[in-house]
This record gives structure tokens, C-alpha cells and sequence, in this order.
């Protein structure tokens, strides 16, 4: 039975945490929190529906996500939208340029570079796309289970490299107009 209340309450916490989510968020605010998880195109109605809202209240939210580059939209009847990956990951990059400085991003994209090389020697391929299953299924459950667990760590620190060679150009560009108003003032 005890189990039944630990059920219970977590379903009560859950229920308690949306009706303060629905109360302290603006429908736009709503909305918003829902794009940012949407990475299949999804109508108003169901992104409505996720957001606790009006589907004409939904549709407003997106059609300003859409203009501010937040969300994209394909079609028109009826109109889809997802999140922009190409928003959020230039957010990512600006996000780290202002709270990093340039020689803090640069040693660690040195230490994901060095992680790169590793996983380059390990697989005996350039780049994670190039490592074939037959080349992993070469052992027992665990063997292969970690071999697919390094091949996802691979891309995530491929992906990450690029972001951090975005952020440093972006942070030394700060530096440099940083400096150069300094310069006139």
C-alpha cells in the first residue's frame, strides 16, 4: 500500500507543479517552455493542448516565436512549428562567449580536442559517422553497450567543439570591439 500513496503523491506533485506553472506563466511564457522541447514539427492545437492553452492563444505565441526566429513553421493550413535548432544553439554560443572568457573556452576546447584524438585512436576512424556497427558488435552485450556509449559521447564532443570554436571567435570579437572603444574613448 505504500506504494500506492508514493504513486499518489507524485501524482499530486506533478498536478501541484502544473497549476502553479499554469498560475506564475504568461500563455506566451507557457508556450514558449513547450517549443523549446518540440523537435518534430507539432500543430497549435497539440502544442495547445501541452501548454494548458487556447489553440488561437497557442498560435499567437508561435506566429511571434516564428517572427523572433525562436520557432520554425512550416505550412499554413494547418501551420507546424518546432523549435529553431539554430536559435538555440547560437544562444549556447552567446551564453558562453559572456560568461567565459576567451582563455577559458580555448582550454577547453583544447581538452575536447584532446578527447576527439582519443576516441579517433580507439574507433580507428576520423570522425564518429565513420565507425560502422560491424566494427562495434565485435563483443559480449556490455562490450557493444559501451562501444555505443562512447559513439554517442564522440558526436556530443564533436558538437560541443563546434560550439566552443563559435564561442571563442565570438568572445575574442568582443574583445576586440571591446577594446577597440576603449581605444577612442
Amino acid at each position: 500500500m505504500s506504494g500506492d500513496s508514493t504513486g499518489n503523491s507524485s501524482s499530486s506533485e506533478d498536478s501541484e507543479a502544473r497549476r502553479r506553472w499554469n498560475r506564475d506563466r504568461t500563455t506566451f511564457q507557457r508556450v514558449y517552455d513547450v517549443i523549446t522541447g518540440v523537435t518534430d514539427y507539432a500543430s497549435a492545437s497539440d502544442i495547445a493542448e501541452r501548454a494548458d492553452c487556447s489553440t488561437d492563444g497557442a498560435r499567437n505565441a508561435l506566429t511571434q516565436l516564428a517572427e523572433m526566429g525562436i520557432a520554425d513553421r512550416r505550412g499554413s493550413r494547418p501551420a507546424e512549428y518546432r523549435r529553431n535548432k539554430s536559435y538555440f544553439e547560437w544562444k549556447r554560443v552567446e551564453t558562453l562567449a559572456d560568461e567565459h572568457s576567451p582563455a577559458e573556452l580555448r582550454e577547453r576546447l583544447d581538452d575536447l580536442l584532446e578527447e576527439d584524438a582519443d576516441f579517433q585512436g580507439s574507433f580507428g576512424v576520423p570522425d564518429p559517422d565513420a565507425a560502422t556497427v560491424a566494427r562495434i558488435e565485435g563483443g559480449d552485450h556490455a562490450a557493444v553497450h559501451d562501444r555505443l556509449d562512447s559513439l554517442s559521447r564522440w558526436r556530443t564532443v564533436r558538437h560541443d567543439i563546434e560550439l566552443l570554436q563559435r564561442a571563442v571567435s565570438r568572445a575574442d570579437a568582443r574583445g576586440r570591439d571591446g577594446g577597440d572603444l576603449g581605444a577612442s574613448a
